[in-house]
């Protein structure tokens, strides 16, 4: 069987919310020798895609959601052990990360997370469904010098752009860079709502948060 089918393959039993499947084949890719990489990419990343648009069809409800994201959380269990990453001795930077108010998954989050520590970054995670007071009280605590805006559903944009503007509102813009993540988000949108930064992968939004810090 091709990497590309078994990805296929896993992307669909995550859909499909079949657990035991889901976990048989991410093993099976890590015997063929699958960048753990592109599984979470290619595989769970695009199922969760896949969900979330069965979610505001209503083909799926609030426990399909919560199913699938446990499923993925399964998952990226197996595969965090396999990442090829190291932890840099001092900080480079500190990020508050959330996912936005209305969205309750936490896979990208958490992927975007585990990388950003591997880099060398103090990270905040204030977890899902978070609302700009949330946001701007951690802000204000924390001192960051990026917030990380996680969204799966499209849905969830219209939060997301609230979210920048009660920052911009509570005049905490101008001293922090905002990076707005997930399948959902396009450069245009995020250049329209006044945000720093678009990352559509776990990778890609590190990467912008380690360029914002070393330029």
């Amino acid at each position: 069987m091709e990497n590309s089918q078994i990805l296929e393959n896993l992307k669909n039993a995550i859909v499909e919310l079949d657990l035991k499947k889901a976990e048989e084949l991410c093993k099976h890719a890590l015997s063929q020798n699958i960048d753990p990489i592109l599984i979470i990419e290619n595989g769970i990343a695009q199922a969760l895609k896949k969900v979330g648009e069965k979610f505001e069809a209503e083909e799926y409800f609030i426990p399909e959601l919560i199913m699938a994201g446990e499923t993925s959380t399964r998952l990226m269990k197996i595969l965090i052990p396999r990442l090829n990453v190291s932890k840099s001795s001092r900080a480079i930077g500190k990020v508050v990360i959330g996912t936005g108010k209305g969205d309750i998954h936490d896979i990208g989050k958490n992927i975007v997370t585990t990388f950003l520590k591997a880099e060398g970054f103090e990270v905040v995670d204030l977890g899902v469904d978070v609302s700009s007071d949330q946001f701007i009280e951690a802000i204000k605590k924390e001192r960051p010098d990026i917030v990380a805006i996680s969204g799966l559903l499209s849905g969830t944009l219209i939060e997301i752009q609230k979210i920048v503007k009660d920052i911009a509102n509570a005049d905490l813009k101008g001293k922090i860079k905002i990076l707005i993540g997930g399948p959902s988000v396009t450069e245009e949108f995020v250049k329209s709502i006044g945000a720093d930064g678009c990352a559509k992968t776990a990778i890609e939004g590190v990467k912008i948060c380690r360029r914002w810090m070393t330029s």
